[in-house]
């Protein structure tokens, strides 16, 4: 979380009801982010500078791999915008045997509302995603995941920012991990909007897919 005071302790709240063990890692915040999540019942983990939500999903990683007892990680983001019932759903699917890793789509079904523009800049960012890797994903860039320890413990994220997705993408290509995609529905808010779920936001991405 990076400056989520006025929704992170509803997040957490809800999805604790859930799953008892709630890690935020907290990039930075200035704003009381990390006390409302600790009141809430989250374990925070600090980073004293804002790095970027790759460094922060590494950090999430190494900390829930100390926990002897770990049998599934799920990222989630902590504005909101994603369904507990989706990441319980995706758990299932890890717990089962089913999968190493569950990735959340958008396009597996018809839930989620995105403009026709959004649409094509996360589709055309998909379709390169294949192409750079072999991995037939329709979602490249969505941030609701289950991970099996194992292959959690295998990524290594050293894209602090928004790269970071195609960075974790490449490194399950060279890792072969079983891997099925899970439909999902993102709940973009105005709110989240401006947290940087905006169309100029997955421009930057398809940006540094090609570019860099």
């Amino acid at each position: 979380m990076y400056n989520e005071a006025t929704v992170v302790g509803g997040v957490v709240a809800d999805l604790r009801k859930e799953f008892p063990n709630v890690v935020c890692v907290d990039d930075g915040s200035s704003d009381g982010s990390q006390d409302i999540a600790r009141a809430a019942g989250a374990v925070v983990v600090q980073h004293p500078i804002n790095l970027g939500q790759g460094a922060a999903l590494q950090t999430g990683f190494e900390y829930a791999l100390q926990d002897p007892e770990l049998d599934c990680i799920v990222t989630f983001d902590a504005d909101g915008q994603h369904r507990i019932e989706d990441a319980k759903a995706m758990v299932e699917r890890i717990r089962a045997g089913e999968a190493d890793i569950v990735l959340g789509s958008r396009f597996l079904d018809k839930r989620t509302k995105l403009s026709p523009a959004k649409r094509v800049v996360l589709k055309t960012a998909a379709i390169q995603s294949r192409l750079a890797t072999g991995l037939d994903l329709t979602d490249a860039h969505n941030g609701l995941r289950a991970i099996s320890p194992t292959v959690a413990a295998k990524i290594h994220l050293t894209q602090n920012r928004m790269a970071h997705a195609s960075e974790l993408v490449h490194q399950l290509a060279k890792l072969q991990p079983r891997y099925v995609e899970h439909p999902v529905e993102i709940i973009y808010t105005d709110y989240s909007k401006a947290k940087g779920q905006s169309l100029l936001n997955a421009v930057n991405i398809v940006f540094e897919l090609f570019f860099k």
